[in-house]
């Protein structure tokens, strides 16, 4: 009788008479409805800021005619939603997993910043470039080749390459918050702070993140971006806005808060913009975009994979993550469609380690945080309204975030802190994530010759650095526009 009624309770407590239950193994994985939807809540709030900064990243570089910079960051906003959605959607069902994906900070911005203004290539090529690398990605999976690419890539690289992008986030933010400004004789220094109204709002509003962040407050960096946003429409609307320009936007230190454009949600001059892309394809230089994306988004997933696995106690003995394809199929799916929808790379958020700390244990809390991306469709119009101050703040506390895995290399062994230090460096200070990771991988197989560990080094490895090696001086000679 004791036995029979606490099997009914345990079945009660896990929801074994639903179908959510049924399918995603409530009972097997120890978890219950209401443990998966709070723990999805939790998830969607830590990373939701995502739907306001990637269209202002991104809308950096992509420029329609006939469309204002609103209605473009509003049809950014509607794709970004939908790519997080298919992405999780399939995570949820295909690898019920409780891990969300949405475009990820760092490849929007060397979609923008790197591919698109700086080596000049059209917004349309580079989601081509998006799309064959979700393409390879899933290719790569599909054949289980996954452990051969983790051997190309250089350990110091590897460990690295998130440190690098978080400086290169942080300069970005930085710069639309004011901070750091231009300088003739040493190209950037700090910025006119106490005479910028903007730079004030924006420290303060940083601050104010970080606390809420540091303090554990779930959404601490929506709720930032939304409390400086108001303060600086507040300001505006007190006369601190003398260079004021029209939109609802931020330029040149300047408070705006003007009427909203119309809503858009005609997001048809994105969808499929990537295959008139192929027709800009320039060989090489292509082939380095689209190894970057696919290096970056790879390792970046499965590292938080890995990461989010061990925080939910799913990895094994070996500290692998048991039928790690299929989470990394779904961010492979994601990104083909981000390229397909008009998004950069989509991949898997690190923020998911909120919801698995709230016992989200399988796929439901992924597809709570999938629906939760749905509803948000109601709010994109609000998307045009964050001035760039405000939804740039996010860039820098993700940077200091990201630069905690610094930690992780050997910094004592010269044959890693070179590699290590050169991809570092060279992002931020060439404002491109492709050039930082190709200084790591090409100075990696040199330095270990040199220190004649030359049993380190393998045939890939030094084809990979020679490859680089004729791009940068491809590049560099102007032989490459």
């Amino acid at each position: 009788m004791g036995s029979s009624e606490s099997t009914a309770n345990q079945t009660q407590s896990t929801g074994g008479d639903s179908w959510f239950a049924d399918y995603f193994g409530f009972a097997e994985h120890g978890t219950d409805l209401k443990t998966e939807i709070v723990a999805g809540i939790t998830t969607f709030l830590t990373m939701s800021y995502i739907v306001a900064v990637n269209p202002a990243i991104m809308s950096n570089a992509v420029q329609i005619p006939g469309y204002s910079q609103g209605q473009v960051i509003q049809m950014l906003a509607v794709v970004t939603i939908l790519a997080s959605v298919v992405a999780t959607t399939v995570m949820a069902f295909y690898a019920n997993r409780p891990f969300a994906q949405a475009p990820g900070l760092g490849l929007n911005a060397f979609f923008a910043f790197t591919v698109v203004l700086g080596l000049g290539i059209p917004w349309q090529t580079a989601l081509a470039a998006v799309f064959v690398e979700g393409l390879l990605f899933i290719f790569l999976t599909a054949i289980g080749a996954r452990e051969y690419v983790v051997g190309l890539i250089p350990e110091p690289v590897k460990f690295s390459v998130g440190t690098g992008i978080g400086l290169f986030l942080g300069i970005i933010g930085l710069q639309a918050m004011g901070v750091v400004a231009a300088d003739e004789a040493t190209m950037i220094t700090l910025g006119s702070l106490a005479q910028n109204p903007v730079a004030i709002v924006s420290i303060l509003g940083l601050f104010l993140t970080m606390g809420l962040y540091a303090r554990g407050v779930k959404g601490s960096i929506i709720v930032g971006i939304a409390l400086t946003t108001v303060a600086g429409f507040v300001l505006s609307y007190l006369g601190y806005a003398p260079e004021a320009l029209s939109g609802a936007f931020i330029t040149e230190g300047a408070f705006v808060a003007s009427k909203l454009p119309a809503a858009t949600y005609d997001i048809s001059p994105l969808v499929g913009a990537f295959l008139s892309g192929f027709g800009n394809v320039e060989g090489f230089t292509f082939a380095l975009v689209v190894f970057t994306f696919f290096f970056v988004d790879f390792f970046d997933t499965a590292g938080t994979l890995v990461g989010v696995g061990q925080a939910g106690d799913f990895l094994d003995e070996e500290g692998e993550l048991p039928d790690i394809d299929k989470p990394l199929m779904a961010d492979a799916v994601g990104t083909t469609a981000g390229g397909i929808l008009g998004t950069s790379t989509v991949t898997t958020y690190i923020e998911s380690a909120t919801g698995v700390e709230e016992g989200g244990r399988t796929g439901m809390t992924a597809l709570v945080v999938a629906v939760l991306f749905l509803l948000s469709l109601a709010f994109v119009p609000l998307a045009a309204a964050i001035p760039m101050y405000a939804s740039h703040l996010a860039l820098v506390v993700i940077a200091v975030l990201m630069m905690r895995n610094v930690v992780e290399v050997q910094w004592d062994d010269i044959t890693h802190a070179v590699p290590a230090g050169l991809t570092i460096m060279v992002m931020p200070f060439t404002y491109s994530i492709a050039y930082g990771i190709a200084a790591g991988i090409l100075s990696y197989p040199l330095v270990k010759a040199a220190a004649g560990e030359l049993d380190d080094i393998s045939v890939g490895q030094w084809v990979l650095a020679g490859a680089f090696l004729v791009y940068f001086v491809v590049r560099t000679g102007g032989i490459v526009g």
